[in-house]
This record gives structure tokens, sequence and C-alpha cells, in this order.
């Protein structure tokens, strides 16, 4: 198991233990995580799973790939840390991972 903080909008704090291998868009469903909507289901086919990776975990996460790149362009207030949370697997390396919730979803 590993920690993910989803900090929502409002500033509230959603310490999580989740397994490795799954998403962080999963994991925010999973526990009703407001402002993540997921309405593809994690197919990387809307934006409406943007989340803002917290600068000091950039470099852990990575770039997004080309197709991520492409459905951002579709999201609320993108930044230089966004991504999809659906693209976002959770491995050993990402253990304390924080992204935060932007104010909509596209």
């Amino acid at each position: 198991m590993t920690k993910l903080s989803i900090i929502a909008f409002d500033g509230t704090r959603h310490e999580l233990e989740v397994q490795t291998g799954s998403t962080v868009m999963e994991n925010a469903v999973r526990n009703s995580v407001p402002g993540i909507e997921a309405e593809c289901g994690g197919a990387c086919a809307c934006a409406t799973c943007h989340v803002y990776i917290d600068d000091a975990w950039t470099a852990a996460v990575g770039a997004p790939e080309a197709m991520e790149e492409d459905m951002l362009d579709f999201a609320y207030d993108v930044r230089p840390t966004s991504r999809l949370s659906c693209q976002i697997k959770m491995s050993d390396a990402l253990d304390g991972l924080v992204v935060h919730v932007p104010e909509r979803q596209a």
C-alpha cells in the first residue's frame, strides 16, 4: 500500500492508502473525492479527472504522453503541472504523492 494525498479545491486534504498499480483517478472516485468527475471512466477520453501535481512531485510523476497532452487541451485552467489523474499509476516511487484538484473540471 502506498500513500496518496488529494487536496480538494477548498483545501480539504484526503489522505488515502492505495494499492500499487491503481490510478489516482480510481482512488479519488472510490473515496468520493469532490471535483474528480471521471466521466470516461479512465479511458483518457475526457479531461474531467484533471489534477495539478504538487511541485515536489512533478519530476517523479513525469510528463504526460502525447494522447494525454491532447486531452489536456480540453481541461480547465491548465498549468505546467497539469495531468489527468487516470494516467497516473501509483507505484512505490510515488508513495506520498500529493495532487491538487482544480476549481472545476472542463
